[in-house]
């Protein structure tokens, strides 16, 4: 069995490069079937994630907890006196509102895109339920995002 000059791993595979470091290999040994692959089967991650806060992980940007009791108050309302004919229209608002709190959060609040995503999915899910949103699922998350603006813009100035 023959060994890469560079990093040692056993060759044993068709290929001009080591399947370990992918450097170049004079001679490797023919085996029928065989399927070589010049790059490693793993990949090392050179950043680790950064940590994030509670108000970063749980916090709305506070325009969009605004927002969202605006247009919770005027469908809740539009569905009383209509008596359920504007479910669609929740959804379509549900929708519109979930696209914003993406946008919203991945450039005023900082979110990643994973996270904006997952909060405009709640935000979504939460507007296009056909009932009165209780202020507890939306107004912390609000406060929260205010204070980690206060508390960014003063570390700023």
């Amino acid at each position: 069995m023959i060994s890469c000059t560079q990093c040692g791993a056993s060759l044993n595979g068709p290929g001009q490069f080591c399947s370990m470091c992918g450097a170049k290999v004079t001679s490797v040994p023919q085996i029928p079937g065989a399927v070589g692959n010049p790059r490693p089967y793993f990949r090392f991650q050179s950043n680790p994630p950064p940590t994030r806060g509670f108000s970063q992980t749980f916090g709305l940007d506070p325009r969009i907890a605004g927002l969202m009791l605006i247009v919770d108050l005027m469908l809740n309302a539009g569905e009383i006196v209509s008596m359920g004919l504007l479910v669609p229209f929740s959804i379509a608002a549900g929708i519109v509102l979930g696209y914003i709190t993406y946008k919203a959060q991945m450039n005023w609040y900082g979110d990643d895109k994973e996270s904006a995503k997952i909060k405009a999915i709640v935000v979504a899910l939460l507007t296009a339920i056909p009932t009165p949103l209780p202020a507890i699922l939306y107004v912390p998350a609000g406060i929260l995002g205010l204070l980690r603006n206060a508390r960014r813009n003063s570390a700023g100035a």
